[in-house]
């Protein structure tokens, strides 16, 4: 392996770790997930076409995400004070103890840990309009590389092979390299998030579940994330069936174990062997991206594992080299 080589491995690492040091994983999901939809939108050689389309999903998508939000602020409150009282009388029946004995003290834990991460309005509004910023930068970030990807300006002069040259370009493998497990892995997971969640809207318009537009959306977002976010949509259209009528919530829970069933088809079919990885494996990378960076570190998990998976197939085994070829 070259120096050039060696560095751009720690540098890619020292990027990724310094994103979770600085709480900057936002800006680097951003800039992954606008990259990756102005390469899907980009037909022929019109790159200002693409520039257009990929604007109008931004604006769509961010609507739809305050949408979403006020809906949120709207059905969560109601779910819960349909919900929670009808878990409480079975908990207490079965002898199960549940950290709440009621809707209020539940209420007060939840303000509890929004005190722990939020201490007053003031820092939930400074630390929104940060988030935000940090979007905007990553949009611009990936609308730049899409635009013009080189590091350094063109000429038309030969360049001699120099140290500088030699570690950008290593630097630009690894970093098409990640990205290319970024496609694979978010784009097999948004085809699956899809599927699941176009299920979903013929479930919630069969059986007129409540806050149908809510569920579909929240259920897009959480399809997400591997593993957990089906966890977190599947438990949330639970608890909204259990508010309509228990038949109802069994029929839900029957649907969402069929779906779960279905998508390890799915998973074995679009993602494939290439990404497949144990679920210890998956759960604990979520663990440890959660631990470092939050929901964006749950995201990058999968795509860090499958990277590591594609750069470790490029080498051989120690054992398979001679001895006089190894550094």
């Amino acid at each position: 392996m070259t120096p050039a080589a060696r560095f751009s491995y720690f540098f890619l690492v020292a990027v990724i770790v310094l994103a979770a040091a600085t709480h900057l994983a936002t800006p680097l999901i951003t800039v992954l997930f606008s990259y990756f939809a102005l390469r899907k939108l980009h037909f022929g050689k019109r790159k200002w076409l693409s520039l257009v389309l990929f604007f109008v999903v931004v604006a769509a998508t961010l609507y739809g995400l305050g949408f979403l939000i006020r809906q949120a602020f709207v059905a969560f409150p109601k779910i819960a004070a349909e919900s929670i009282p009808p878990l409480i009388a079975y908990a207490q029946s079965h002898g199960i103890e549940l950290p709440f004995s009621d809707l209020d003290s539940l209420k007060a834990a939840i303000v509890d840990v929004v005190k722990n991460e939020f201490l007053f309005v003031g820092n939930f509004a400074r630390a929104a309009t940060t988030q935000l910023a940090f979007v905007l930068i990553g949009i611009v970030v990936a609308v730049s590389l899409f635009v013009n990807p080189r590091i350094e300006k063109s000429s038309n002069k030969p360049k001699s092979p120099n140290l500088f040259t030699a570690t950008t370009d290593e630097i630009k493998i690894r970093f098409r390299l990640f990205y290319q497990s970024f496609e694979t892995v978010m784009g097999a997971q948004i085809r699956i998030s899809a599927i699941n969640t176009l299920l979903t809207a013929v479930f919630v318009l069969v059986v007129s579940l409540k806050y149908g537009t809510f569920v579909v959306g929240f259920t897009f977002l959480c399809g997400l994330l591997p593993i957990v976010g089906n966890l977190i949509s599947n438990a949330i259209i639970v608890g909204i069936a259990v508010t309509m009528s228990p038949r109802l919530a069994i029929v839900a829970l029957i649907f969402l174990v069929a779906v779960h069933k279905l998508e390890y088809f799915l998973n074995s079919k679009i993602i494939g062997d290439l990404i497949k990885n144990p679920v210890w494996l998956t759960l604990l990378a979520l663990i440890i991206g959660e631990r470092f960076m939050g929901i964006p570190g749950m995201i990058l998990a999968p795509v860090v594992l499958n990277y590591i998976k594609v750069e470790a197939s490029k080498w051989p085994a120690p054992d398979s080299i001679p001895a006089d070829e190894r550094n």
